[in-house]
Protein backbone atom coordinates (compact mmCIF):
# COMPACT_ATOMS: atom_id res chain seq x y z
CA UNK A 1 0.00 0.00 0.00
CA UNK A 2 2.77 2.59 1.08
CA UNK A 3 5.51 2.16 -1.06
CA UNK A 4 9.33 3.07 0.09
CA UNK A 5 9.55 6.81 1.97
CA UNK A 6 12.09 8.90 -0.10
CA UNK A 7 15.10 10.79 1.51
CA UNK A 8 13.41 13.62 0.16
CA UNK A 9 9.91 13.03 1.55
CA UNK A 10 11.89 12.24 4.80
CA UNK A 11 13.30 15.42 4.92
CA UNK A 12 10.10 17.10 4.11
CA UNK A 13 8.17 15.52 7.37
CA UNK A 14 11.42 16.56 9.48
CA UNK A 15 11.35 20.35 8.11
CA UNK A 16 7.30 20.05 9.36
CA UNK A 17 8.05 18.57 12.44
CA UNK A 18 10.90 21.35 13.58
CA UNK A 19 8.46 24.63 12.50
CA UNK A 20 5.63 22.62 14.31
CA UNK A 21 7.77 21.65 17.85
CA UNK A 22 10.77 23.87 17.46
CA UNK A 23 14.35 22.90 18.34
CA UNK A 24 13.89 23.12 21.80
CA UNK A 25 11.15 20.46 21.94
CA UNK A 26 12.63 17.92 19.39
CA UNK A 27 15.25 15.93 22.19
CA UNK A 28 12.27 15.44 24.48
CA UNK A 29 10.07 14.74 21.44
CA UNK A 30 12.35 11.92 20.25
CA UNK A 31 12.95 10.65 23.86
CA UNK A 32 8.95 10.26 24.00
CA UNK A 33 8.88 8.68 20.90
CA UNK A 34 11.31 6.41 21.46
CA UNK A 35 9.50 4.82 24.92
CA UNK A 36 6.54 4.70 22.95
CA UNK A 37 8.15 2.44 20.31
CA UNK A 38 10.46 0.53 23.22
CA UNK A 39 6.57 0.02 25.09
CA UNK A 40 4.94 -1.28 22.18
CA UNK A 41 7.85 -3.77 21.11
CA UNK A 42 7.76 -4.86 24.66
CA UNK A 43 3.88 -5.54 24.70
CA UNK A 44 4.25 -7.34 21.05
CA UNK A 45 6.82 -9.98 22.51
CA UNK A 46 4.96 -10.05 25.62
CA UNK A 47 1.78 -10.99 23.52
CA UNK A 48 3.95 -13.49 21.50
CA UNK A 49 5.53 -15.33 24.44
CA UNK A 50 1.83 -15.74 25.76
CA UNK A 51 0.12 -17.46 22.44
CA UNK A 52 3.32 -19.51 22.39
CA UNK A 53 2.59 -20.88 26.46
CA UNK A 54 -1.27 -21.85 25.46
CA UNK A 55 -0.11 -24.04 22.52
Amino acid sequence: MFGKVSTQELLIVLIIVLVIFGPKQLPKLGKTFGKTIKGFKDGIEEGSEEDSEEI
